[in-house]
């Protein structure tokens, strides 16, 4: 059953992102925003689904492995993160790479951590 689970979170997490990265990406920025806010955003739900499904039991323990394992794994995007940084940095684009990194990082933590304290207070 957790194999069903995971797959089924993995499919939705995967469309979510295709979907997220794709309207973002269409804009005309200098940075692949898309794969970002899905980094940022999944970092949030991270911290969400930590607290509903660990902490407070308010969802059942068989949810972790379709939201946590499968939808987060597939929605967020480290490896794309990974390449897209590689390819800022091959193109020249030195400062736009060091952009990126800092943002990544910085509210990827920011936004698992608001999570985390957001849910908690629910």
């Amino acid at each position: 059953m957790h194999w069903l689970s995971i797959a089924l979170g993995g499919a939705l997490g995967a469309m979510a992102r295709y979907w997220v990265s794709g309207f973002l990406n269409n804009a005309d920025y200098r940075l692949p925003v898309g794969t970002l806010a899905v980094n940022v955003v999944g970092s949030f739900l991270m911290g969400v689904c930590f607290v509903l499904i660990l902490e407070k039991a308010r969802l059942s323990p068989e949810m972790r492995p379709l939201l946590m394992t499968g939808f987060m794994g597939a929605f967020t995007t480290f490896s794309t993160f990974s390449l897209e940084t590689v390819a800022l940095i091959q193109e020249g684009h030195i400062m736009s790479a060091l952009i990126y990194i800092s943002l990544s990082l910085a509210l990827c933590l920011v936004a698992l951590y608001a999570g985390l304290v957001l849910t908690r207070m629910i």
